[in-house]
């Protein structure tokens, strides 16, 4: 028989422990399974796509013919351009007439369309599952709030899993079970608070204003350059847009400072591309277009590590505006674009590929198991949520815990608060007020 723990506010902290992983797990698996399988997005696209992404490389490259190609075999406009590296197709990404997008791969040399595939490729439906953009774009809010509580989990389960004397299992599958999650949380839970960060410049609300405030503070995007003339807010970027350009540019364009003229999307690609290959910027590269004649045209390198990623801002003319690096970011950009990169795999090679997916892997292990701990104890025909302590200084740690965390994360907070208030009034209402018994007033 296990002796009850020896320390004040076990109790409050397991019931947030338990309620919160009832309520966030199941998002948390859905994230998790499609995470993993998007860290396999290359091989996958490679596998089903193969005949329409190689090409044999050109010697003479000309855009301007795969931009009339592209447009004339959709009646679409095209808004982005990727020039590939040797041995593969070149892109276009249109947008048709109806308003929807399409990405069309041709021959680099003769510039002959080869195929049609999604946006982001067979993997395009798993991000959209995974950012639940599939219900809404509100319904991108899941998971941040799903990512903040995944960090609070992991805080009060280290405190429910840490060693204590008067601690005793009593053998039984409940204990082996416990074990189970114990220890795979304890081994990674690192991993999952890392997924959970770093997955968070993507969310609608932390996401824009951390890029916000970081850029407002100066450790975020650099500062427009003499040959600019300021940054501003750019088209609205729809869906396939992520991934075209760094976190802490995505969003903004570049105002060149000379006389704006009206723009020749062939003309002016022609020499974006031209000044991009003689800048040796590596390839592949993607160009995004625009009809703005204010606005510079962006070339950007999203290279697989950070420091290596580029992005070259272009005028009408062929004359670069700004070179922007890694290292021109401030710090909270590079930390940012870091954790991206290692968030997908991409940073460390197939090690840090490995790591990420044993966290994918470890949340379904965590969710399993703790759903084996609760059916084995619950009481029969109820739910067996811990039950409330009755004093408030046993809330103590658990809101030295989760204080800062709401505090950080305002979905997080903002919830919590809904939580409490609705624990709160079923209190109320399954508390009824003692009735005195017959003779009690004698």
């Amino acid at each position: 028989m296990s002796a009850r723990p020896d320390f004040r506010g076990y109790g409050a902290v397991w019931r947030l422990h338990f309620i919160a992983g009832l309520l966030v797990l199941p998002l948390l698996m859905l994230m998790a399974a499609t995470g993993g399988a998007y860290l396999f997005k290359d091989e996958i696209d490679s596998a089903i796509y193969g005949d329409v992404l190689r090409a044999p490389p050109a010697a003479d490259i000309q855009p301007s013919r795969w931009l009339a190609a592209a447009e004339a075999a959709t009646g679409g406009v095209v808004t982005r351009i990727t020039v590939p590296a040797d041995g593969r197709s070149a892109e276009a990404l249109v947008r048709r007439p109806v308003g929807d997008l399409a990405r069309l791969h041709l021959d680099p040399a003769s510039a002959a369309v080869l195929g049609e595939t999604p946006p982001d490729g067979a993997m395009a439906w798993v991000k959209d599952l995974h950012s639940l953009t599939l219900l809404g774009p509100q319904a991108n809010l899941l998971p941040e709030l799903a990512a903040g509580w995944a960090i609070v989990l992991v805080a009060t389960g280290a405190i429910l899993w840490w060693p204590r004397r008067s601690q005793r299992l009593a053998p039984g599958s409940r204990t082996l079970w416990r074990r189970v999650h114990g220890w795979t949380g304890s081994f990674a839970g690192l991993v999952i608070v890392f997924l959970a960060l770093t997955g968070m410049p993507w969310s609608a609300v932390w996401g824009q204003q951390a890029r916000a405030l970081t850029n407002a503070a100066g450790w975020g995007r650099p500062a427009a350059p003499p040959a600019a003339g300021a940054w501003a807010p750019g088209p609205a970027a729809g869906h396939a847009a992520h991934g075209a350009a760094p976190w802490a540019l995505q969003g903004e364009h570049l105002i060149h400072s000379s006389a704006p003229v009206p723009v020749d999307r062939a003309a002016t690609l022609d020499a974006a591309v031209q000044t991009a290959l003689a800048q040796d910027l590596p390839r592949p590269f993607t160009i995004a277009l625009s009809d703005d004649p204010a606005l510079a045209w962006s070339v950007t390198h999203m290279a697989a590590k950070a420091e290596d990623q580029r992005t070259l801002y272009i005028d009408p003319t062929g004359k670069v505006v700004a070179d922007i690096g890694y290292g021109d970011f401030g710090p909270a950009a590079q930390a940012i674009e870091w954790g991206v990169a290692t968030h997908q795999g991409r940073q460390y090679g197939p090690l840090n590929r490995g790591i990420m997916l044993a966290g994918c892997v470890a949340i379904w292990i965590l969710a399993l198991s703790g759903l084996a701990m609760w059916w084995i104890r619950r009481p029969r025909g109820r739910l067996g949520v811990p039950p409330r302590p009755l004093s408030r200084r046993r809330y103590i740690l658990l809101a030295a815990v989760v204080t800062p965390l709401a505090l950080l994360f305002p979905l997080v907070g903002a919830s919590l608060i809904v939580g409490m208030a609705i624990d709160l009034i079923l209190q109320r209402l399954t508390t009824r007020p003692a009735v005195p018994s017959p003779g009690a007033h004698a």
